[in-house]
């Protein structure tokens, strides 16, 4: 069978500090505090599954074991095998994450049999008074944390900082880092749903329980480096860009105002986010419609796949190098 644009059904996930804002990202959700939708994801129990064509109703996990480098590429499917290496979420927080860390591939493919977690936030919203946190203030090492950590005063060497929106904050594994309060972003990154939880603000789950903080895990993995610049910088003006590169993946953002044709990778599959406007994605079997908020996944094998604009569409486009 001819593999064609598959486009997901997302998963929507309750989270404490979740908001209400994902609906003008295309998502039509009724219920309160839905702060994550899963666009790709072959995390257990949240296997994305197929909304579009003759694939319709089978899950990722299950192509990727049936159509192997032809769906995810030659040098994706040397490295990672069976397993899809990346998870895209879209995240609104009407309220601060936990501040957190996530292990890298070592680490978590020793303790837990599965990929680290680099990832990076692509900035959709922000309120004037919003901040995000990433890593610490200069000086601060390992012995300085702990102490922090037992006088409840971490708070006082975390860097934080305002983000704009189309910022790009890349964050790789060993990195503290938190989502503050209206901020809606998305979010690349490995396929993995391991995190550690530093600190929660004491808050009190739908069971009245504190959640589980992870302060041994946390320690064994923090990068305690000075982050000089916390924002990576990329060309808004282009029409085309890389806003990341990196061995995990490789993001560029694209402005389309006329056709253009995607070049063929062969080695590894694409996923294209539309963050704003409207355009096709088209090749000789199908037409996918991409509307703000919405991704699709581009099979390695493909050729000429068209992208043409309904007047604009601003793009993400994913790759693995």
């Amino acid at each position: 069978m001819s593999l064609y644009p598959l486009v997901f059904q997302p998963s929507f996930h309750y989270r404490i500090w979740g908001g209400n804002k994902l609906k003008h990202f295309g998502k039509y959700i009724k219920e309160e505090n839905i702060g994550e939708s899963w666009e790709i994801s072959t995390v257990p129990g949240f296997v994305s599954v197929v909304s579009n064509g003759m694939l319709k109703g089978k899950n990722l996990d299950n192509l990727v074991k049936k159509y192997k480098d032809r769906l995810v590429g030659k040098k994706v499917y040397r490295k990672y095998g069976d397993k899809f290496p990346l998870l895209i979420k879209i995240l609104d927080a009407a309220q601060p994450l936990s501040v957190q860390v996530h292990p890298n591939d070592e680490y978590a493919e020793t303790h837990h049999n599965s990929f680290g977690k680099t990832e990076m936030w692509y900035v959709l919203d922000s309120e004037p008074d919003s901040e995000i946190i990433l890593g610490f203030e200069k000086g601060v090492n390992k012995n300085i944390f702990t102490k922090n950590i037992e006088k409840n005063t971490l708070d006082s060497i975390l860097r934080k900082i305002h983000p704009e929106k189309e910022n790009v904050i890349y964050i790789p594994s060993g990195r503290i880092h938190a989502m503050g309060k209206g901020v809606s972003v998305i979010e690349i990154q490995q396929n993995s749903d391991i995190t550690y939880r530093i600190y929660d603000y004491d808050r009190i789950d739908k069971n009245g329980e504190k959640r589980e903080l992870h302060l041994k895990q946390a320690q064994e993995v923090i990068d305690f480096s000075f982050v000089e610049e916390p924002f990576t910088h990329y060309d808004k003006t282009a029409k085309e860009t890389t806003a990341i590169a990196s061995p995990f993946f490789t993001v560029s953002r694209l402005v389309i105002t006329e056709n253009k044709i995607l070049e063929n990778l062969q080695d590894s599959f694409r996923i294209v986010i539309c963050i704003d406007g409207e355009c096709s994605i088209m090749n000789q079997l199908i037409s996918v419609t991409l509307k703000k908020g919405e991704t699709v996944l581009i099979p390695a094998e493909l050729v000429n796949v068209e992208i043409k604009p309904q007047v604009k569409a601003k793009l993400l486009e994913v790759h693995i190098d």
